[in-house]
């Protein structure tokens, strides 16, 4: 393991390790972190989504401050792309969240929770810097 906790893990054909920090907020902005009791709900069914689908939790965090969002850091295997992923988190989160609290079904008249849009930033064991001197270094 690295110092900063992401392992190395392995598929059948493949080795990998890397780290991807999801951010997303509620449909249209809306403030649905009122008590600790949604915050515990949220992350509790982001992290189901993520073990459900073989992916590993790095951290998770609710920011309530200025506007709601959620902060994922996660490692996924190389058969899920980011869009995948983070749609199966958002996706599973926010129908158990609509199950488990009926008021944000009526906060308007679509039925989803979150914002299709989402923040994506990936961290790995060396700088792009790094990589671009190596493959500059392999011409034969």
């Amino acid at each position: 393991m690295r110092e900063d906790g992401i392992q190395l893990r392995s598929t059948r054909h493949c080795r990998y390790q890397s780290g991807h920090h999801f951010c997303w907020i509620p449909f249209k902005r809306r403030r649905i972190f009122r008590d600790e009791s949604i915050i515990t709900a949220t992350k509790q069914y982001v992290t189901e989504a993520i073990v459900n689908n073989d992916m590993e939790l790095l951290a998770i965090e609710v920011d309530r401050t200025l506007m709601d969002h959620v902060h994922v850091f996660v490692s996924i295997p190389p058969r899920l792309s980011a869009a995948q992923a983070v749609n199966v988190m958002k996706g599973y989160s926010s129908r158990r969240l609509r199950q488990k609290f009926p008021w944000l079904k009526t906060l308007h008249e679509k039925s989803q929770l979150w914002a299709r849009s989402y923040y994506w930033g990936t961290t790995g064991n060396v700088s792009a810097q790094a990589v671009k001197r190596y493959i500059e270094e392999c011409q034969g």
